[in-house]
């Protein structure tokens, strides 16, 4: 974990190494200081030489504006390092999150990987911060400190080795303690932001139908248990500060009474005296800034974990060596195709697809919901790699595509339409980034999205609002359409993308994909007949298994499936997954 975290440091190494360089040298600065104060007491004060105090003074003043000017770069050099680790980490992160196939992001929910890449990168930062300045200050004061100290007296310097011990003794149980609580703080920090995102992207639900006071428990909840694990882990870190103080004056106690025994017998000067103080504090309050450092690390080590966990995530579909760059034509083949979601469990999503698709046919699929409709298609594209059988289009397996020039070439409108914020010429270019405007309106003329748009005051600059918030959702559906058109692919796929259209632009949608893209095969997903009745071929699925591939005339014929289900739409006696549930007809 420590090596992929400190592996982002990059171009900000130079100041990572900068900063231990000057605190090391702003330490040996401050350490000087107690020893010219002695001097000062001893040579200039006890014996009355003024000048003596005047040169020794000079020197201090020196030294102090010395370790101020060298502790300024030391702190700007880690500000540099660690808010540049930060960045690194974010860009690393998404960037590979950029190349995660399906299956790599089911592991992770959307709230996880937003808390990853804010509190959890604060938290590293924050700690390598820290151990840039405290962990290198810290130990080479008490260290340069502890050297004055035995140079000064051996016998009294050994009170703050005991002291050491102590407080290594109740560090160690402390974090011993509070860490696995601080893993259970970042999961908790998870459900917390699921809880926002959901609210927010669902308020328009939240409000239909009444349920604020739900949604508030719910998160006063959620927010009341993080707040329980966060005191109970403070409060184990708490114990930490009293028992310093508690050593720091114990010290002091123990340092004062013996050290006035060994002035009176004149084993030991005043100022030595005086410098012992001074190195004591710088030792005491070093073991403090020790400990909060190690609290910090604590608190730190369970977020690097989360953070190493997605950059160390290796994406489950790669590209093949030599990989083939060019799809020859639409045509698309399973070979016998079984597909499961979770490897080796044995619950198959997909059971022996075996057909073929010529190049240019239109294909209607229809099933209810979980038989593996949408499944069946994201193998196409290859967003996901089957368990057994293979997946050919244009006469090559996909897994021997690069995935590029695959999806390129297969456009997928999915079920859930997207759109970002931007103009809608903006989000039609995610289609083609380099598309004209004439290009832009073409396609949405046969996505029938043309004269909605123009009914914009600002026409195609009109603004989409994050989500698409400011468009029905059939004008999403028909804005992503163009969008997949746009690629000018040779395989399309609507995944039940035309759902929140009339009946009327579905049969223009469909009429000018005849018309005019004769050559790209379309699959079209459906719940509705009228969808996939002037389909060249229609596949019924019903638990992941073919159930009937055939033209929608024969299937009226020969598929028993097929034809309850016509027969239930067209008496408008229920839908297709009604149907499927309870295995007849819905009576009147």
């Amino acid at each position: 974990m420590v090596r992929t975290l400190l592996g982002q440091i990059g171009e900000y190494k130079k100041a990572a190494l900068i900063t231990p360089l000057f605190t090391a040298l702003e330490v040996f600065l401050e350490v000087l200081i107690p020893y010219v104060t002695a001097s000062i007491i001893d040579k200039g004060i006890n014996a009355g030489n003024l000048s003596q105090v005047y040169f020794y003074g000079g020197i201090m003043l020196a030294l102090a504006l010395c370790s101020l000017l060298v502790g300024a770069f030391a702190g700007r050099f880690s500000a540099v390092a660690s808010a540049g680790l930060a960045c690194n980490l974010r860009d690393t992160m998404y960037e590979n999150i950029q190349t995660f196939a399906f299956s790599n992001i089911d592991k992770y929910s959307t709230a996880g990987l937003v808390t990853r890449m804010t509190t959890d990168v604060t938290n590293v930062q924050n700690a390598f911060q820290m151990t840039l300045r405290i962990a290198v200050r810290a130990p080479l004061m008490i260290l340069f400190s502890l050297i004055m100290c035995f140079t000064i007296n051996v016998k009294l310097s050994m009170v703050f080795l005991v002291a050491g011990c102590i407080l290594a003794v109740v560090l160690f149980a402390v974090i011993h303690s509070a860490y696995p609580i601080f893993q259970k703080v970042f999961r908790q920090y998870d459900d917390v932001n699921a809880t926002v995102q959901e609210n927010a992207s669902a308020i328009r639900v939240v409000k239909a139908f009444v349920r604020e006071d739900h949604e508030k428990d719910k998160f006063r909840k959620a927010a009341e248990y993080l707040y329980r694990l966060f005191s109970k882990a403070e409060g184990r870190t708490a114990i930490n500060n009293p028992v310093m103080l508690l050593v720091v004056y114990g010290c002091m106690i123990v340092l004062s009474w013996f050290g006035a025994q060994y002035i009176v017998i004149g084993d030991m000067s005043t100022g030595n005296l005086t410098s012992m103080f001074t190195y004591i504090m710088s030792i005491m309050m070093s073991l403090m800034m020790f400990s909060m450092f190690f609290v910090m690390m604590t608190l730190s080590f369970a977020s690097g974990q989360r953070i190493a966990e997605v950059i160390q995530e290796k994406p489950d579909l790669e590209n093949p060596e030599d990989a083939e760059r060019e799809v020859m034509d639409g045509s698309i083949k399973f070979r016998h195709v079984s597909f499961s979601y979770k490897h080796g469990s044995g619950e198959e999503t997909l059971h022996d697809m075996d057909f073929t698709v010529s190049a240019g046919e239109t294909i209607g699929i229809i099933g209810g919901t979980g038989s593996g409709k949408t499944s069946l298609v994201n193998l196409i594209c290859r967003l996901y790699d089957v368990s057994e059988g293979a997946v050919l289009v244009g006469k090559r397996d996909v897994r021997k595509f690069d995935l590029e020039t695959l999806r390129n070439e297969v456009a997928v409108v999915l079920q859930k339409n997207v759109l970002f914020s931007g103009t809608i010429l903006e989000n039609l270019r995610w289609g083609k980034e380099d598309a004209t405007k004439q290009e832009c309106e073409a396609a949405c003329r046969l996505a029938c999205a043309d004269d909605f748009i123009k009914r914009f005051p600002e026409g195609y600059d009109t603004w989409v609002e994050q989500g698409g918030a400011n468009f029905s959702g059939g004008q999403k559906q028909r804005l992503c359409i163009a969008r997949g058109l746009l690629k000018k692919p040779k395989i399309l796929i609507l995944d039940d993308s035309t759902s929140a259209v009339d009946t009327a632009t579905d049969a223009a949608i469909r009429e000018a994909f005849a018309t005019h893209i004769p050559g790209t095969t379309k699959i079209i997903i459906a719940q509705r007949i009228s969808s996939v009745q002037d389909a060249d071929r229609i596949l019924v699925l019903e638990d992941g298994k073919i159930s009937g591939f055939d033209t929608h005339e024969r299937l009226l014929e020969n598929n028993t499936i097929y034809q309850e289900i016509y027969e239930t739409q067209m008496k408008g006696g229920g839908d297709f997954d009604e149907h499927v549930s309870h295995g007849m007809e819905v009576t009147e």
